[in-house]
């Protein structure tokens, strides 16, 4: 669902706001029991005493007011655990072939080498006539081989005849008579002192290539002057390194795809935009389907259906958008639990996107479930699935960098806060209108800041990442050694001094 008004999922309980950031949560490991439900790991072992877990006489603890939500807690992975628990359980997808019309950007598994020689026959360079000897020359039909002083008409590509000498170019050639009124081929035009020279404007065979000699190599990444290369050799498909297969599925009743929305009513944001971010994190996106809000139009859109665009193979990802939450329209986790998937990330410690889930079918297919709200998705799909979507192509862990606080950021104990920011003068501020249901913050955004619970200083270096649309977050810039000036006494240049080395300055206030 896409920011539906009744729709507060991504806003943690209470509890969850004290989730200690270095808790462990082994119930991402979950599996799904006898009953349909999923096992998340707080289970107490078999013959152990329930009220030793926590559980007195065997029924659930009741939670204390103002104490932490321990259910919630072990649950709950902190933003780096998230990002590795993503990446750490999916192994790379084998590398395959694909045509060549689907192979630019595609990581190449397996060397392009040349079947046979390039060109493979000596053919015209030029159109014109191929000659045997010095002119005047007999013109002989086409084909065949040529005697010395004969010459047939040829054009550029063309097989050079048996016996042809050389190519004699269109402009430097006309056809006259000979004393007995045969035409004959004689030079004139453009033609240049000694042309044509033996050889001339004769493509060799196999000056490109010899048969065996390596293309392209493994490793490169096809752009199209490759994929045509693999075309003059005679290829149809290369092998390329696998990418994950991902299939959207959007849910909401209340969601739009046209026009202006009345209350009651929010306009997709996702429809537009979610299969070109996937495309840029490295799926391959081949089908996007729309349902309701009913748990049965969740179970049929969970099921394996084969994909047409993908030869009928089921997706290596599928990716929800809402019902991620806990209310009684929320059903992930109960689709998931029927089809007897696990759960691997059940809630992430962070804002937003807190009610990210990421499970695994019995079938091998990833189940990545985002929270309706627009940017808290895309947060979501940042911590989340950029790692998963990396781990399946082949890819490293999405890249964290440094980047100097243009201001002072509140601690929010339990909780990592992802910010879209700005860059000002160096400096990332946090950017304006970002709240879970908003997109202007980040479509203006340069990265997202990592801020930790404890909050950040001024000028402190926090964690960065940068957008799937954007440039790299830049490296920081280290100071560069200056030559010592002289010592001078002047009270107002030691003020001067002093005053330079008193701190950033907090430029937040200049973003719009």
């Amino acid at each position: 669902m896409t920011a539906a008004p009744e729709h507060r999922s991504d806003d943690p309980p209470a509890s969850a706001e004290h989730t200690p950031a270095g808790v462990a949560t082994a119930a991402g490991d979950g599996t799904a029991s006898a009953g349909g439900g999923l096992v998340t790991g707080t289970d107490p072992a078999p013959g152990a005493d329930p009220a030793a877990a926590g559980e007195p006489d065997g029924q659930p603890e009741q939670e204390v007011p103002g104490e932490p939500d321990e259910h919630a807690k072990h649950l709950a992975h902190t933003w780096e655990e998230a990002r590795h628990a993503a990446f750490d359980c999916a192994a790379p997808i084998p590398a395959a072939p694909v045509p060549l019309r689907e192979a630019v950007g595609r990581t190449l598994a397996a060397d392009i080498t040349a079947h046979q020689d390039m060109p493979h026959y000596a053919s015209s360079a030029m159109d014109g006539w191929a000659v045997n000897g010095s002119g005047p020359w007999i013109l002989a039909e086409p084909g065949q081989r040529l005697a010395p002083h004969q010459a047939s008409v040829i054009v550029t590509g063309g097989l050079i005849p048996p016996g042809a000498k050389a190519v004699l170019r269109t402009e430097s050639g006309v056809i006259a008579t000979d004393d007995d009124g045969l035409p004959v081929l004689t030079l004139g035009g453009a033609a240049r002192p000694g042309e044509p020279g033996n050889g001339q404007h004769i493509r060799k065979a196999a000056e490109e290539a010899e048969a065996g000699d390596v293309l392209v190599r493994a490793g490169v990444v096809l752009n199209p002057a490759h994929v045509a290369l693999a075309a003059l050799a005679g290829y149809d498909e290369v092998e390329v390194l696998g990418k994950p297969v991902v299939k959207l599925l959007l849910t909401g009743s209340e969601v739009i795809e046209r026009g202006l929305p009345v209350p009651g009513r929010v306009r997709d944001t996702f429809g537009p935009q979610l299969a070109t971010v996937v495309e840029m994190l490295g799926g391959l996106c081949r089908e996007q389907a729309r349902i309701g809000d009913s748990y049965t139009e969740w179970l049929a859109g969970l099921e394996d259906s084969g994909i047409p665009e993908a030869l009928n193979l089921p997706a290596d990802v599928v990716i929800t958008t809402g019902g991620t939450g806990r209310s009684g329209t929320d059903h992930f986790r109960r689709a998931v639990a029927e089809l007897g998937g696990r759960l691997i990330i059940d809630g992430v410690a962070m804002r937003p996107g807190h009610p990210a889930v990421l499970a695994e079918l019995p079938d091998g297919r990833f189940v990545l479930g985002l929270p309706g709200n627009p940017l808290a998705a895309m947060m979501a799909l940042s911590t989340v699935g950029a790692p998963l979507l990396a781990a399946l192509g082949h890819g490293q862990l999405p890249p964290v960098r440094e980047v100097p606080c243009g201001t002072m950021i509140e601690p929010d104990p339990g909780r990592t806060r992802l910010m879209p920011f700005r860059l000002l003068y160096g400096m990332a501020s946090p950017a304006q209108h970002t709240g879970p249901g908003m997109m202007r913050g980040l479509a203006s955004a340069d990265g997202v800041l990592v801020v930790p619970p404890h909050g950040v200083q001024l000028g402190e270096m926090v964690p960065a990442f940068a957008l799937p649309w954007g440039p790299d977050v830049p490296e920081p810039k280290t100071a560069e050694s200056k030559p010592k000036s002289p010592a001078r006494k002047s009270a107002s240049r030691t003020s001067a001094k002093q005053a330079a080395q008193s701190g950033p300055v907090d430029w937040s206030a200049l973003l719009d």
